[in-house]
């Protein structure tokens, strides 16, 4: 398909629907890749939007009508796609926003974005997003992290909080192989669909798995790291700031075989 397409609560959008949602920048989303009108993980995304929504909005979110307006987008479209939900409110009140208010469901699908697998290299920020644990519309300082470690020579830019521990990427979750077991970060994060997946596959195989404190200075003790999210379910990371890691095939194999172990679910 070329372009995208976009629609509020199931109708057509206009220009003043937005409105809200371009001036107030107070909301949340997931990204999900669409093959045949199936979804990895879609259960976690519906449980996460409910639950942002219930917190930012304090209303719960009507999963079953934003499924059915997820499903009439897709119904007519071949081929893989990407397929975005915000959730916004705009009956939100800005000087008591601890009323209640109508979340309002914005799907917006395109043609999939894929990133391609091709070894990262990162770089390591003192960085922390505000309620790491949403998936929250306040992005500027994960893009403008990740265009300083671009303009540095790297790729991307890995998050470190005050106390020295490693807690995500710019737009992904990272894992660490120490050459026995995957080892994932305990510091706040988003607990991101594709690293849930993983993990669950891991925990279906019987492979090893730790959930610890990661600090910045012990990499050199990890041999090899992984970049996670919706767009590309495992990635390789090759450096982080001048450590190099190794770029393990077998383990790259092994977890995209974890990823596919996860059932499609029919929106």
């Amino acid at each position: 398909m070329n372009g995208q397409r976009s629609e509020l609560n199931g109708s057509t959008v206009g220009v003043d629907d937005l409105r809200t949602l371009a001036l107030i920048n107070y909301g949340h989303f997931t990204s999900m890749q669409v093959r045949d009108g199936c979804v990895r993980g879609l259960d976690l995304h519906l449980q996460r939007l409910d639950r942002s929504t219930r917190e930012l909005f304090g209303h719960p979110l009507d999963v079953d009508a934003t499924r059915a307006y997820m499903r009439r987008m897709v119904s007519d479209m071949g081929g893989p796609l990407s397929l975005r939900i915000n959730v916004f409110a705009r009956g939100l009140d800005r000087d008591r926003l601890t009323v209640p208010a109508q979340p309002d469901v914005l799907v917006t699908v395109a043609a999939a974005r894929t990133i391609a697998s091709i070894p990262l290299r990162v770089r390591s920020v003192r960085y922390e997003r505000e309620s790491p644990h949403i998936k929250h519309v306040g992005t500027f300082g994960l893009f403008q992290q990740r265009r300083l470690a671009q303009a540095a020579g790297y790729d991307d830019a890995l998050f470190v909080d005050a106390t020295g521990a490693i807690s995500e990427g710019s737009i992904w979750n990272v894992g660490f192989f120490d050459g026995e077991r995957m080892i994932w970060p305990n510091a706040p994060a988003l607990d991101g669909t594709a690293m849930q997946l993983l993990k669950a596959g891991l925990s279906e195989r019987g492979e090893p798995t730790l959930t610890r404190r990661i600090e910045i200075n012990e990499l050199a003790s990890l041999r090899s790291a992984v970049f996670t999210n919706s767009s590309c379910a495992v990635c390789p990371i090759e450096r982080i700031d001048g450590i190099d890691l190794v770029v393990d095939s077998s383990l790259l194999e092994m977890l995209e075989g974890c990823m596919q172990q996860a059932p499609l679910q029919k929106i």
